[in-house]
Parts: C-alpha cells; sequence; structure tokens
C-alpha cells in the first residue's frame, strides 16, 4: 500500500512541472526553429531545483526504509511528511510565479497531456504491479528521473505527436486554401517588417474600414497556424479586404506565408535586427523580409519606407510598382511634414508627389514611428480610391493599440504602455515620446531580447537614452538588465534613482510612491515572455 503513497507524491510533483515544461513548450511555438530545445538548455537548472530534488530523495528514501524495513515506521513517515511539505511548498512557489501569458489549454497541449501521461503511465504501472524489489527500485529511480528531467519528457511527448500534428496542419492548411480561392474578389495585403506589424495591420485595417470590410489577422497571428485560423475561423463571404500580419524568425518563412495566402499587395514597415539571433545576420533579415515584396504580382503595388536606407538600398528582383512613404526624404510619394506632438497625440500634414495641396491629419497616437503606419494606410487607402476627407475622419478615429505607446490613467499616474516587444528603434521612440511629456518621467523595462552578439551593445545604448530623457529608471531582472544600468551610469545618471527589482509588479508601488505635485509619466517599456523570467 505504502508505494501508492509514493507514487502520489510523484504525481503531485510531476503535475505542476508538466504544467510549466508545456507552458514554456507553447510559449517558444513547440519547439519551431528548436527554440524550446535552446530554453531548456539555457534553463538547466531548472533540472535542479532543490526542492524538488529534496523531494524525489525523501520519497525514494522512505520507499526504501519501507522496502528493507531498516528503519522504525515513525521515520519513515517523517521522511514521507518531509516530502509531502516540501512539494506542497514548492507547487505553491509555482503557483504564485508571474505567469504574463498563461497557458492556454488547446486541442493540441491537451494531445502533449495525454502523450506525456502515457509517458509516465507505463513505468508507474510497472512499478505498483511488479513484485521483484529491484524492479521496484529501478522503477523508482526512473520515475524519479523523469521527474527532474520533465523539460526533456515533454520535448520527448512533442517529437511522438509531431506526425500527427502536421496532418492535422495539413487538414487545416487545405480548409483555408480551398477557402481562399473560392473568393474571387478577396484583396490581400501582406504586412511585414522587423517591427510595428501589428500597429501598421490595425492602423490600416481602421482606415480601409471605412470603405471596405476588412479582416486582419487578430492579436499577433502572424504564423502559418495563425493565418490557417484567421481564414478558417474569422474570414467570411462579406470580406473585402483580408490583412495578413507575416512574422518570422528565419529566412523563407515569408516567402512560405505568401504561398498561403497570395498577397496582391504589401507593405514594408520598418527593417531592423528584431530575431536578429534566428535570422543569423542583418543580410538574412533584409532578404527574409523583402520575401513579401518580390512574391507581389506586377498588377499589385508595395508600400516601402523612403526613410529606411535598407529598403532604399534593395535592389528588387521584380517588377512590382512601388510607392514610398516618409518623413524625412522629400522624394517620398506620400509625405508627412509639420508633425507636433503632445500628451493628447500627434498632428501633421500629408503632401503628395504633384500635388501642390497640404492635407492637415490629427490623431489620437503617440510617436514618430505612428506617423510612418498611418502614412501607409493612406498611401494604401489612396490606391483603393477612398478619399481624402474620409481618410482624414478615419485617422482622427484610430484607436491606440493595446501595449503599444497606449497611453492611460493608471491610480494617480499616467501609464505610457509599450510592453509588447521592445526594440532598438521601437526603445528609442517611447524614450522621445516620454521625453515630450510634463512632470516626473520614469522608464520601467526588463530590457530588449532575441539581438544575437549584440543584445548588450543596443540595450547599453537603450540606458543612456533612458538617461537622457527619464528622472527615474526601474529595471526588471538584476541580470538581464545589467548592459541598460551600465548605460545609465556612463550618461551620469544619479545611482539613487535607479531601481532593480524581480517581478514587475513591483515596479507599480514604487511609481505610484512618486505622485506629489507634480504629474508622473511611466514609460512601461517591453514586457519579457516568461521564458525570460529570473
Amino acid at each position: 500500500m505504502f508505494k501508492y503513497f509514493v507514487l502520489f507524491g510523484f504525481i503531485m510533483v510531476l503535475f505542476y512541472k508538466s504544467k510549466r515544461s508545456l507552458h514554456m513548450l507553447q510559449q517558444n511555438l513547440y519547439n519551431e526553429n528548436n527554440r524550446y530545445l535552446k530554453w531548456v538548455f539555457q534553463n538547466y537548472k531548472d533540472y535542479f531545483d532543490i526542492d524538488v530534488i529534496i523531494v524525489g530523495i525523501s520519497l525514494i528514501g522512505s520507499y526504501v526504509i519501507f522496502d528493507l524495513n531498516i528503519i522504525s515506521n515513525l521515520c519513515m513517515i517523517i521522511l514521507f511528511g518531509l516530502s509531502v511539505i516540501l512539494a506542497i511548498k514548492w507547487c505553491n512557489k509555482l503557483k504564485k510565479d508571474q505567469n504574463k501569458k498563461p497557458l492556454v489549454v488547446t486541442a493540441r497541449i491537451k494531445r502533449l497531456i495525454f502523450t506525456t501521461f502515457i509517458l509516465y503511465l507505463i513505468p508507474s504501472l510497472v512499478l505498483i504491479f511488479s513484485v521483484d524489489i529491484r524492479l521496484d527500485w529501478l522503477l523508482i529511480f526512473l520515475v524519479s528521473t523523469m521527474m527532474l528531467f520533465n523539460n526533456l519528457v515533454i520535448f520527448v511527448a512533442n517529437i511522438v505527436n509531431y506526425p500527427f500534428e502536421r496532418c492535422v496542419y495539413y487538414h487545416f492548411k487545405r480548409m483555408a486554401q480551398k477557402k481562399l480561392n473560392s473568393m474571387e474578389n478577396l484583396k490581400v495585403i501582406g504586412i511585414t517588417g522587423s517591427y510595428g506589424k501589428t500597429s501598421s495591420k490595425n492602423i490600416l485595417s481602421e482606415i480601409l474600414n471605412v470603405k471596405y470590410n476588412t479582416l486582419p489577422t487578430p492579436r499577433n497571428l502572424n504564423t502559418y497556424n495563425g493565418l490557417i485560423m484567421t481564414v478558417n475561423n474569422y474570414m467570411d463571404k462579406f470580406t473585402d479586404i483580408f490583412i495578413a500580419e507575416m512574422g518570422a524568425y528565419v529566412r523563407g518563412e515569408i516567402k512560405g506565408l505568401c504561398n498561403l495566402v497570395h498577397p496582391k499587395y504589401g507593405i514594408l514597415t520598418t527593417i531592423g535586427t528584431a530575431h536578429l539571433e534566428t535570422f543569423g545576420s542583418e543580410e538574412n533579415i533584409v532578404k527574409g523580409k523583402f520575401e513579401l515584396i518580390e512574391s507581389l504580382p506586377q498588377d499589385g503595388f508595395a508600400i516601402l519606407n523612403a526613410d529606411d536606407p535598407k529598403q532604399v538600398s534593395y535592389k528588387l528582383k521584380n517588377k512590382v510598382r512601388t510607392i514610398w512613404i516618409g518623413i524625412d526624404n522629400d522624394m517620398s510619394d506620400v509625405r508627412a511634414i509639420n508633425i507636433r506632438c503632445s500628451n493628447k497625440g500627434t498632428s501633421f500634414d500629408v503632401v503628395l508627389k504633384g500635388d501642390k495641396n497640404k492635407y492637415n491629419f490629427t490623431t489620437k497616437l503617440l510617436g514618430k514611428h505612428n506617423v510612418y503606419n498611418i502614412l501607409a494606410g493612406i498611401a494604401c487607402g489612396i490606391q483603393f480610391n477612398i478619399e481624402m476627407d474620409d481618410l482624414i475622419y478615419a485617422v482622427r478615429g484610430v484607436s491606440p493599440v493595446e501595449h503599444r505607446l497606449e497611453l492611460k490613467r493608471l491610480g494617480d499616474f499616467y501609464m505610457i504602455d509599450d510592453a509588447y516587444n521592445s526594440n532598438p528603434v521601437g526603445a528609442k521612440n517611447a524614450c522621445d515620446v516620454l521625453g515630450m511629456m510634463p512632470g516626473i518621467k520614469v522608464v520601467v523595462t526588463p530590457g530588449m531580447i532575441e539581438l544575437g552578439d549584440k543584445e548588450f551593445e543596443y540595450n547599453k545604448i537603450f540606458g543612456m537614452q533612458i538617461a537622457e530623457k527619464a528622472d527615474y529608471a526601474v529595471l526588471i531582472g538584476e541580470h538581464k538588465t545589467k548592459p541598460i544600468y551600465d548605460g545609465l551610469i556612463e550618461k551620469g545618471f544619479d545611482k539613487n534613482k535607479i531601481v532593480v527589482f524581480n517581478d514587475v509588479r513591483d515596479a507599480y508601488p514604487f511609481v505610484q510612491s512618486l505622485v506629489g505635485k507634480e504629474e508622473v509619466y511611466a514609460l512601461f517599456e517591453n514586457d519579457l515572455p516568461d521564458t525570460y523570467n529570473e
């Protein structure tokens, strides 16, 4: 009977370890481009959590004591009780961990849970029904080892399920392609870039909605599965325009997305160093992003940024018509001038090549980079025969994009929420926006990630930019933010105004404590996924 109690102890710990491992697998796109496997080896200390090790040793020890009857039953009960107490403590610690994006129990996750259950069930059943003492001990050791290396067990479960998941993928892919082929009048616009994709997509959708029924990909569903899900679940016969956001981590992915939805029109936001680690080089990033433009047919058009040197210098391999937007480049086809920003929003004039008129636009959005996104929407709207007055009206009504320089009142201070996926250009833009605000200015950030061997350099520069605009710097994660700290100090920032927390939730009461006679504006720049928790 006692072996059942031991098994129960293992199961309790396994439940919470498996939940965390599945969570990390999901956040790492089910090991696409070996992302999960890299996370596993980068977080090897996860295997050796002292509480888990003690729980395992205590469970095994109590079982051995019981089996060999070498110490009193009281000692066995104490040892087993210790393992249960530590297991409960460890599980409670996991419950309290900050999960910015919780595990979503999809059909795929349910299938992984079933496979993981089978992987653990086989040795457990043998343990329960075995009569050979040595076999008992062997299986106890096997189950405890699998518990310790649970991350790798989940990895094996993902491999086991892979053939079936590919069949599921191809089934839904065929459904999506069939629907797209049946909609002859559907206009498909692809949007990609190193950053600004989601903002540009949402802004474009709101602008085109004054005349057309648009369907943008929801949230950040910019992968193969995301586009397939959008077409199958959200597209209907009333959709006039499908706006497909396209993300990528390596070359060839955007080309594959184009082969899936066949865009006729394309928008390239800005090319930078986002995902440099997975692309391998800046040249690969540029070529990867231009896969969208080079997939467009000649009777379509591409909207490119004339202020981006990487786009201006690129030699296109097809003859698609290009429309250039810009602010600094006076050769742009659609250009913004006289830009004025405040904590109420942004106003600017638009001039068109060959047109002597100036068209005044106002928006609730903050930041110069949002002007680029609006220009892309205006350029596209003009091509789709939307009147200028309607475009002015549409831009005035564009809503701030959630977590992208979204200004909102939080308690007694103003929060500039720029939590989604920071990058070097976006971080500088956010600092510039903060600098325009009155009162006390605070930056709360864990820094930037996935910048390859330039990560330290860019985060240090970010620290210098913070020093020029902010009165206080709140750094989340002492190890990750070391380069930001170095940049702050190098710029002569007051050490007493640098605060370090390991949990972003601790930043809110600190910012609140700064409220006094002056208004407080706090920029929350980037919110790393749970895979980067310290």
